[in-house]
């Protein structure tokens, strides 16, 4: 039962008091690209992937409260280009080598690209940064080259399995997420914890050792069907 509606690129979508945008737009069945939100974990507004125009106005769909009668901009030129400049930043920003990655078919970063039609990344200068690798603990690699500072890691540990074990250190471009302890093996962290499992980080930035490459090419998440066709499949056209 729906309190009220409002639209999404002409198209009326119903909606509880206390949904989201993005909520409401999911339970329709209308994808709205995102990286930094999960489904469970709080809504952050980060990655800003999910931007729409609500009523003219830029925002966060993942954080703003869906309203009564607003007109919901999701799809033009404008919109996936700011979506695409922001992702492809995201590339040049880390270290991402699909080719070789544990995560490439399965990683939601390279499938956002994908769906934005970004093939490769051109406008900006790659900062190739110098960052550590983290495989001091036993079943748990931490690779900082591949984070995107989404912050799932740090919601899922500290929410889902009330630990706290990631969280974010430093400041404006000098953000990056660690760890509560020297290094990773002097955590707290298990392999079997929410945050460690592999829908939670959308890149390869958190491994789970002994398990890489497990899934053949043809048969990864991504490989058939592009990011967010489970949420479009449930639209009743």
């Amino acid at each position: 039962m729906s309190d009220f509606s409002f639209m999404i690129d002409g198209v009326e979508i119903p909606a509880c008091e206390g949904q989201t945008i993005l909520e409401a737009a999911d339970a329709a069945g209308i994808y709205i690209p995102r990286l930094c939100d999960h489904e469970g974990l709080r809504h952050q507004g980060s990655c800003r992937v999910c931007t729409v125009k609500a009523n003219g106005r830029s925002v966060a769909a993942c954080t703003q409260p869906a309203a009564p009668d607003i007109l919901v901009e999701n799809e033009n030129a404008h919109i996936n280009k700011l979506r695409r400049d922001l992702v492809e930043m995201l590339f040049h920003e880390g270290n991402h080598l699909c080719p070789i990655c544990e995560a490439s078919g399965n990683c939601e970063l390279q499938a956002m690209a994908y769906r934005l039609d970004m093939t490769e990344p051109t406008q900006f200068p790659y900062l190739e940064p110098c960052r550590a690798l983290d495989a001091s603990h036993p079943d748990i690699a931490l690779d900082t080259n591949r984070c995107i500072s989404c912050g799932r890691c740090i919601r899922a540990s500290q929410d889902v399995d009330g630990k706290g074990v990631f969280g974010y250190v430093g400041r404006g471009i000098h953000r990056r997420v660690s760890v509560n302890g020297d290094t990773l093996a002097d955590t707290d962290a298990e392999v079997t914890d929410f945050a460690i499992s592999s829908e939670v980080c959308p890149v390869g930035c958190i491994i789970r050792k002994r398990e890489g490459f497990t899934t053949p090419i043809g048969e990864r998440e991504f490989d058939k069907a592009l990011i967010g066709h489970d949420i479009e499949e449930k639209r009743d056209d």
